[in-house]
């Protein structure tokens, strides 16, 4: 097979969202740059002008997750409204990105905690959590939210709607809805950051 021009438009972009498709499908395990190339109908050689092996392309598609969930959580916090209700939206716009996207949301984690993941990819995957700090932050000053460390409030918040994005990909809710396990776990984590230290028994 001979090189030719790709006439579908820009082959790094189409690469990967196919190899988001296949990763899907068929996990990592499944993706192979010869396939996609097939798949596109472009020359076998024609991926590694863009990725030189497929460690290469799972790095490249750990970034591409976390930008796609950063602009859905970032335009969920832009939502007009309280800040109650916008803090329900980021984690409806997470849950829904991790139950659309299950296998590529483990696969976006796991390369970012990897030892040689890069500085820009560690800092891209922050950049969502950073979104949930700035909402605490805001309910601090506005005294929405209790006084506390708003990095360890993040992270509780993180744990407890990951956990429930984990549960709904894998159809383990027991019946209930997506949506009302998100406004009950929404409920609850806000409940808790309003009531802070007063909310815990004595000692």
């Amino acid at each position: 097979m001979t090189d030719q021009p790709y006439h579908h438009g820009n082959l790094r972009e189409a690469l990967l969202e196919h190899a988001v498709r296949t990763l899907e499908d068929s996990g990592p395990d499944g993706l192979s740059l010869r396939q996609l190339a097939r798949d596109l109908g472009v020359s076998h050689a024609a991926p590694a002008k863009h990725f030189r092996d497929k460690q290469a392309l799972i790095d490249a598609l750990a970034k591409a997750g976390f930008e796609m969930m950063n602009g859905a959580i970032a335009a969920a916090a832009r939502k007009k409204g309280s800040l109650r209700s916008r803090f329900e939206h980021v984690a409806k716009a997470y849950v829904d990105f991790a139950v659309s996207r299950p296998t590529l949301l483990s696969v976006m984690y796991s390369t970012k905690h990897e030892s040689g993941s890069g500085d820009e990819l560690r800092s891209i995957g922050e950049q969502g959590m950073l979104v949930a700090l700035a909402l605490i932050e805001e309910g601090q000053k506005s005294g929405e939210l209790a006084e506390g460390d708003p990095g360890t409030m993040a992270m509780v918040c993180f744990a407890g709607l990951h956990g429930t994005a984990m549960l709904a990909a894998g159809k383990h809710l027991e019946g209930v809805s997506t949506q009302a396990i998100v406004k009950a776990v929404t409920d609850t984590l806000w409940a808790g950051m309003a009531a802070g230290a007063n909310a815990l028994p004595p000692a």
